[in-house]
């Protein structure tokens, strides 16, 4: 068994109000620091819709991977572990305890497991991207590497793109890299997992929408889309983002690209909740509708993985 590291890893769904539990954590236990596990608020200018914290909250507690790299720029699953473990290990060398704050299950697994993360095939992937039907594409890959095709929906371009990627430029199926996402062994990282039920996160992903518009979410977007380098393809990806820039291009009224936006996170929620309910490790904090339910809780283990390193 792997002996505890003395880091909590902190998991929920968006809107579970896990970045705010984290906080209240670092407030209750001075010394704390907060590491990003979320593949968007790496970017710099993306703060509205990506809920990331403010600047006051980042003066009350050291926050770590956030606005770490300009829109423009992609931000690879290897390069965010690879940055991530290098937090860990200043954390370590100071002797600090640190609380991983993770809604990307990739991410978060990359960095809890030390995956080995494929390299980039820019070459097959140029001539994958060339394929506009993303059906044929996982057909392609399902009669490749059947396994990692019945990983990921049909219909997910991004993902079936990358994983035809690897198995034509390494030689090896997508899936054969590290333990797979399947096998889930002992981890020096606790982890734990606020959940809230169903209709409470889809009203409060209805309710963040809302406020965010209110705090200037489309001014934001606006800014970024007429930067010199635009998104990037990962920047692109945001839930939000890609719904207000359909509204900024004229394609949808302001009104239908919100609704949009929450029906589209609100479907993200649940794969996000299948995708953490699948891994055993995570002890699971349930509340009722407010996270601040479950901060003692939260507390006791983040004092009990510190108490066993």
């Amino acid at each position: 068994m792997a002996t505890p590291n003395g880091h909590l890893v902190l998991v929920g769904t968006t809107a579970s109000g896990k970045s705010a539990l984290a906080m209240e954590m670092a407030r209750v236990r001075p010394g704390v620091e907060l590491v990003s596990m979320d593949s968007m608020q790496i970017y710099r200018g993306m703060d509205i819709g990506t809920a990331t914290p403010t600047v006051q909250e980042q003066v009350e507690a050291p926050h770590h991977l956030l606005d770490i790299v300009d829109p423009g720029e992609e931000f690879t699953v290897s390069a965010f572990q690879e940055r991530c473990t290098a937090v860990v290990a200043d954390l370590d060398n100071r002797g600090v305890r640190g609380v991983m704050v993770g809604g990307t299950g990739l991410h978060v697994r990359a960095v809890v497991d030390d995956l080995e993360i494929p390299g980039r095939f820019d070459e097959a992937r140029a001539n994958l991207e060339a394929e506009p039907d993303t059906t044929v594409l996982h057909a392609r890959l399902r009669a490749l590497d059947p396994v990692a095709a019945e990983r990921m929906e049909p219909t997910n371009r991004r993902r079936v793109i990358r994983a035809l990627e690897v198995c034509i430029g390494s030689g090896r199926p997508f899936s054969s890299f590290g333990p797979g996402l399947d096998s889930y062994p002992a981890s020096p990282f606790t982890q734990v997992g606020v959940h809230l039920p169903r209709p409470v996160v889809d009203r409060r992903i209805a309710e963040r929408y809302e406020q965010q518009v209110s705090e200037g979410f489309v001014d934001e977007v606006r800014t970024l889309a007429s930067l010199p380098g635009g998104l990037s393809r990962t920047a692109r990806q945001a839930l939000g983002y890609r719904q207000v820039l359909d509204h900024l291009e004229g394609r949808c009224s302001l009104e239908e690209a919100i609704h949009a936006a929450v029906v589209a996170t609100r479907r993200f929620a649940r794969r996000q909740e299948r995708w953490f309910r699948r891994d055993p490790r995570i002890e699971w904090m349930d509340a009722e509708e407010d996270p601040m339910e479950v901060l003692n809780q939260a507390l006791s283990h983040l004092d009990g993985c510190a108490d066993r390193r």
